[in-house]
């Protein structure tokens, strides 16, 4: 089932108060080659690190309504964000949370993870190994099985994002987000549709599952090979990204990892903001000048997460 514009209303409404509002910056003029204007909007800031506490809490909350939240928990298979924003919402209703992440999950979110109580399992070394695991151990139990982004209240819940954004900025033309599974995508496209906002959709070039999905009119399997693909790593997207993205005016691009890595030590050397490289990855299709604006466009891109060890990034001069 694809959400709809009422399901992101509903979805605000749901989380009032659970969640921080998100902050716009403006950026420096030459962050974008062609002039327009140019917001971030600073998602990295809430709670868990991520975007990804607005879905969970929606989801979350949205089954304690409906009474069929169990007593054992919510169990979910992630690359580490997700899993840590279904855990502090669980701890958030008084309930549990169980985790299974890919063997190659970045420490620093396992660590997380246990600092939220959470039981964290470990799988095989992709994202949909993991997947096969908590499926099993949801069949077996009876936890309630969130997903990390193929889920309406997810997706909705992501979607609140972009009716913050404009809320603050009624004369978004454009909106740019990183795309993984394409749950955040969903919500957002959902969300632009009705505002009139385009949507420009980013990947690492070799983590592209969204733009193959596009190419083939339906989703399907591709191979990872990033350095954003510890939280951009879905091998395929869901089918509701791609409903949202035909309501949507919607536009597709690829960055590489040079780009990537660039974007994020760009974030750091001008704002001393240390962010997930999945977070840059919107940001590199601006520096990059992957994505050229119109000399107008008033753009904002979503700074979506900061779950990462900073220490390779490049001390300034």
């Amino acid at each position: 089932m694809h959400p709809t514009y009422a399901d992101v209303k509903a979805a605000a409404d749901r989380i009032a108060g659970h969640i921080r509002p998100v902050v716009l910056a403006p950026a420096d003029p030459d962050t974008i080659p062609t002039g327009g204007e140019l917001w971030l909007a600073l998602e990295h800031m809430q709670h868990t690190g991520t975007f990804k506490a607005r879905g969970a809490m929606n989801f979350t909350l949205a089954h304690r309504e409906r009474g069929d939240l169990p007593k054992v928990g919510v169990t979910i298979a992630s690359g580490g964000n997700a899993g840590v924003a279904c855990a502090w919402a669980a701890t958030k209703v008084g309930s549990a949370a169980t985790v299974f992440l890919p063997s190659t999950a970045p420490t620093v979110k396992v660590a997380r993870l246990q600092a939220l109580g959470a039981q964290v399992m470990s799988g095989g070394p992709t994202y949909a190994d993991a997947a096969a695991d908590c499926a099993r151990y949801a069949e077996t139990t009876g936890a309630l099985r969130s997903h990390a982004y193929d889920d309406p209240y997810i997706a909705a819940g992501a979607g609140t994002l972009l009716e913050e954004i404009v809320t603050q900025l009624p004369s978004l033309d454009t909106v740019v987000v990183s795309v993984g599974g394409a749950g955040l995508f969903t919500g957002i496209a959902t969300a632009a549709a009705h505002h009139g906002v385009r949507v420009v959709a980013v990947e690492p070039e070799n983590c592209r599952a969204f733009n193959a999905a596009l190419a083939a009119g339906h989703p399907v399997d591709v191979t990872l090979d990033s350095i954003a693909a510890d939280a951009l790593g879905a091998t395929r997207v869901s089918e509701m990204s791609l409903t949202a993205a035909a309501a949507a005016d919607t536009h597709s691009i690829l960055v590489t990892d040079a780009q990537i890595i660039a974007a994020r030590q760009h974030l750091w050397d001008t704002r001393r903001l240390a962010v997930e490289h999945a977070a840059a990855t919107a940001l590199a299709a601006l520096t990059s000048g992957a994505y050229l604006p119109r000399p107008s466009e008033r753009i904002a891109v979503i700074i979506c997460g900061a779950n990462t060890d900073p220490s390779d990034l490049v001390p300034s001069r």
